[in-house]
């Protein structure tokens, strides 16, 4: 497997053709193993992953102490390849609960000002709000990151699910190298105005869920029983006849990966891919077999018999059920 490289829009940085996400490394996917966790990042940097991608709320602080760990750990020449994104601006609790978004400009130097010293770095790659904060503008909040890109604290502003007007508004104020908002195969709600507009401004396009949070996996099962503490246990699609009727998507599409000799997982990141190169997959590995079977996927070539057998497999919107719990929801524009 030879990593190939694709840039995120016409401002930002060349990066691997596959990114690790490492959130459920540490929450909301129930109990992760953190040696593994560490040898996962590790073996990603070692086959060519350098985009990193994280959040500062995720566990509060955990995961990017957890991204520290591992690039401190690094051969230098690995370390120095990573390119860490991070989205901010999420406020939680003691007891984990969450408490909305802040985007005022004070506030996001705050969040920064903490990530530098949780990762060890002296700049964060891609910085970006996890979600818009209603109450503020978003030409502040960007503004506010176009600061810290004039000192050197930040290299590259990017947006994350965010419409098509935030992000004309967004790109009026500052360069934006990337939109990173989720897109699979049984969530492609991007294409219709936000993929062109990204498209349009140059902006790249770092694609969460391509797995949908493992349900398109070819892993996930009927009857798997998720804890309290997984996301899933309250995901409308992981839900009774919602969960049935999207298995059911799934063992359509394990047939097709069964011709071509591949699991499900890489025919279904293998389609991301194939959507342009302009969209980088973010994997979200927390153990190193799983990458290893992420990572094929880029070997993967998918011809226009199989497009549009995949097409035919899991038409757009076929899923069951939102991608997120009704609350959730209404913090998206996409």
């Amino acid at each position: 497997m030879t990593m190939r490289t694709r840039t995120l829009g016409t401002t930002g940085p060349r990066v691997s053709a596959l990114g690790l996400g490492c959130m459920g490394m540490s929450a909301l996917y129930g109990e992760a193993d953190r040696a593994e966790s560490l040898a996962t990042i590790h073996a990603a940097l070692e086959a060519g992953v350098t985009l990193l991608d994280t959040g500062d709320f995720y566990a509060m602080g955990h995961n990017e102490m957890l991204i520290g760990e591992a690039l401190r750990a690094a051969p230098a020449a690995r370390r120095e390849q990573a390119l860490v994104s991070v989205k901010f601006g999420a406020l939680r609790d003691p007891d984990g609960g969450w408490s909305g978004y802040d985007g005022r400009p004070a506030a996001v130097k705050n969040f920064a000002a903490y990530s530098l010293q949780r990762l060890g770095v002296d700049h964060i790659d891609v910085y970006r709000i996890a979600r818009l904060d209603p109450d503020v503008p978003v030409e502040e909040t960007v503004g506010a990151i176009a600061e810290l890109v004039e000192k050197g604290y930040v290299r590259h502003i990017g947006l994350s699910e965010v419409g098509a007007d935030t992000i004309r508004r967004a790109a009026a104020t500052a360069p934006i190298s990337d939109l990173q908002i989720e897109y699979s195969l049984i969530s492609r709600g991007i294409e219709d105005e936000i993929l062109p507009t990204t498209r349009e401004l140059g902006i790249g396009i770092t694609a969460y869920g391509v797995l949908s949070r493992g349900l398109i996996s070819g892993h996930f099962t009927a009857d798997r029983q998720l804890g309290a503490g997984d996301f899933r246990a309250m995901s409308p699609r992981f839900q009774g006849d919602n969960l049935r009727h999207n298995l059911n998507l799934v063992e359509a599409l394990r047939k097709i990966a069964e011709q071509k000799g591949v699991s499900v997982a890489q025919i279904a990141i293998a389609w991301v891919l194939a959507r342009g190169e302009d969209i980088v997959p973010l994997v979200g590995a927390r153990r190193r077999d799983r990458l290893s079977e992420a990572l094929g996927a880029l070997d993967v070539t998918l011809d226009a018999a199989d497009l549009t057998a995949i097409e035919e497999a899991v038409p757009p919107g076929a899923a069951a059920g939102d991608r997120y719990p009704a609350a959730q929801m209404a913090h998206l524009e996409s």
